[in-house]
């Protein structure tokens, strides 16, 4: 089903029915997950080495604990720690690793394009971990089999992003999936956090989001990138939260049984309040669970690639 592709780096590149069978395939892996014994076999004799140059907990530690669970030699590279420090290029970097008989190289990289540049320059398949402001394809993954578990399907449902949409990779990969797979999708955020053109992707764009969030299935919030972010954007992060937080009476123009979701971390008492995150329709943790199942999925299918076999599901 995903025979053409070496490597998964974008939502984008991907069709509808790709999207399904990945998700499918994270079904199984999430019901091998919720067993007391975790350990399989499916990466039995695979190496995968995550290459991470920011900062992360979930992403990375979600990876490797998804490769171990498989039975796969799982190991990281960090840049702070790594020849980098010495001057070696991405390319030389990613080569290296590729000369060590590697099956997979999952990258994270400040910058947009990092994984499609070695993808072209090594053997392994490469996962694509979140590249500059450009795509999370993994993280998006998760998010829909999150909305799949609760709602069943996307055809017709609302969802609802908001937050700092300008800085947000999540954001981006989120657009792709939702809308092939028949969703609404609707931004909201202050003007300064939303990209120009961007309704050109099919998406209903609110500097309000009240109006956003209003009869919502899905509420999705994002975080405040400052590490990212020009100064000026926003006044301060008291008004932030003041306009543009979710809380309860926020949330209440939701429909009922709107689920709230974040990718996390989340900055507690700026884009969400305490109550919401611990309330009865948040599935954050869930995110972090279903995090795990996609990625032992994605690991499994492209490391299976050469074996003549990717299917699990």
């Amino acid at each position: 089903m995903l025979g053409k592709h070496k490597d998964l780096l974008g939502i984008k590149a991907l069709s509808a029915e790709e999207i399904m069978y990945i998700l499918k395939n994270a079904q199984t892996m999430k019901y091998i997950l919720m067993q007391n014994n975790k350990k399989t076999p499916h990466l039995q004799g695979k190496s995968i080495i995550t290459l991470f140059y920011e900062n992360s907990t979930r992403t990375r530690l979600s990876f490797e604990l998804a490769a171990k669970y498989m039975g796969g030699c799982a190991a990281n590279v960090s840049a702070s720690s790594s020849s980098v420090r010495k001057g070696e290029t991405l390319i030389d970097t990613a080569r290296t690793i590729d000369a060590m008989g590697t099956d997979i190289i999952i990258l994270r990289h400040s910058m947009s394009g990092a994984p499609h540049l070695i993808a072209k320059n090594v053997k392994a398949s490469v996962i694509n971990a979140g590249d500059g402001m450009n795509e999370h394809p993994t993280q998006a993954l998760l998010d829909a089999l999150t909305i799949l578990e609760h709602k069943g399907g996307f055809e017709g449902l609302k969802v609802a992003i908001v937050g700092d949409v300008m800085h947000s990779r999540v954001v981006r990969s989120n657009i792709y999936l939702l809308t092939k797979l028949g969703a609404r999708v609707a931004l909201g955020g202050p003007a300064t956090l939303l990209p120009k053109g961007i309704e050109n992707l099919g998406v209903e764009v609110y500097d309000n989001i009240d109006a956003a969030i209003t009869d919502a299935d899905v509420v999705m919030g994002l975080r405040m990138q400052l590490e990212r972010q020009k100064s000026g954007l926003v006044p301060n992060m008291r008004e932030y939260s003041r306009f543009f937080g979710v809380d309860d009476k926020r949330l209440a123009l939701a429909k009922p049984d709107a689920l709230l979701m974040h990718p996390g971390p989340v900055n507690r008492g700026i884009e969400l309040t305490t109550s919401i995150i611990d309330g009865k329709t948040s599935v954050i943790d869930e995110q972090v669970t279903n995090g795990v199942a996609v990625r032992m999925a994605v690991l499994y299918i492209f490391a299976r690639k050469g074996d003549g076999n990717e299917n699990i599901g």
